[in-house]
């Protein structure tokens, strides 16, 4: 109910950004997108490509960042404040979000001043990384829908 609702708000805003976008067969039901594989949710395409699944519930989305996830940052967009809290608790990645962009997650956005790398390892640093990192984080963050330009 909720994808037949805010796909095609998503597409007419993504399409107008010339983002290219896939889906898997229930996506390409409401929205016309080529078929997404296995493959496409397992890479990292550092373009303006995205990959869309339609999940049942918080479970599902939970498994599907398991084995898609990046261990970077990870995102939600809910509501439900019982869902928020199992996806903050349950998301193995080093930022994990409520309803804000993944793209705060910086060495400069979380005040550590320039970024010298990222990493997705839990020994020794995580997520943004300023010199002095070294120990492993993790950072939930909730948000009112708040992105970074």
């Amino acid at each position: 109910a909720l994808a037949a609702e805010a796909l095609p708000r998503l597409y007419a805003a993504l399409n107008a950004e010339k983002t290219e976008m896939r889906g898997d067969p229930e996506v390409q039901e409401i929205i016309e997108v080529e078929l997404a594989t296995a493959e496409d949710f397992d890479t990292e395409y550092l373009a303006n490509i995205l990959s869309i699944k339609v999940v049942e519930g918080v479970d599902e989305a939970i498994d599907h960042i398991a084995t898609y996830g990046s261990g970077h940052s990870e995102a939600i967009i809910t509501e439900n404040y019982t869902a928020a809290e199992a996806f903050l608790n349950r998301v193995d990645a080093a930022c994990v979000y409520v309803n804000a962009s993944t793209r705060f997650t910086d060495g400069g956005a979380f005040g550590f001043g320039a970024e010298v790398g990222i990493s997705t390892n839990k020994l020794h640093a995580r997520g943004p990384m300023g010199i002095n990192e070294l120990t492993t984080y993790k950072y939930k963050i909730y948000g009112h829908g708040e992105i970074r330009t």
